[in-house]
């Protein structure tokens, strides 16, 4: 009878210690995963250094953020839409993306994107009653 509750025992152990090695991993890695996100967002590398390729772009009028993001991913210009959708909503353009045909730059990062297609029309007047 001895044996068996010491075997018991060993195998509640050894169980015990595998899930708390196995939640460990699980925390630490999803941890990780969810700083370099968080870290990307507001430091994200333009896709390529020095001059890069410049890419035309069309943005419609009723195109969201997520939209755009997506459509920015697939011309390869950004890594990761819904990293751009995140970084337009904290950004001071959110919300002012504006329709329009635009040149981007794959050495741009997702914010020089963002200042560029998010350019109010006040702005866009005045520059050119300036000229």
């Amino acid at each position: 009878m001895k044996i068996k509750y010491v075997i018991g025992s060993l195998a509640e152990l050894i169980i015990k210690i595998a899930a708390f090695i196995f939640i460990t991993m699980f925390v630490v890695r999803t941890a990780t995963a969810a700083y370099d996100y968080g870290f990307r967002v507001f430091a994200e590398e333009p896709m390529e250094a020095g001059e890069g390729r410049v890419i035309s772009v069309s943005i419609g009028g009723g195109d969201s953020a997520k939209e755009v993001g997506e459509m920015l991913q697939e011309r390869g210009l950004i890594r990761d839409a819904n990293l751009f959708r995140i970084q337009e909503l904290l950004s001071e353009h959110h919300g002012k993306i504006q329709p329009g045909i635009y040149d981007l730059s794959t050495a741009m990062t997702a914010q020089d994107m963002l200042a560029v297609i998010a350019v109010e029309p006040e702005e866009e007047e005045d520059e050119e009653a300036g000229e």
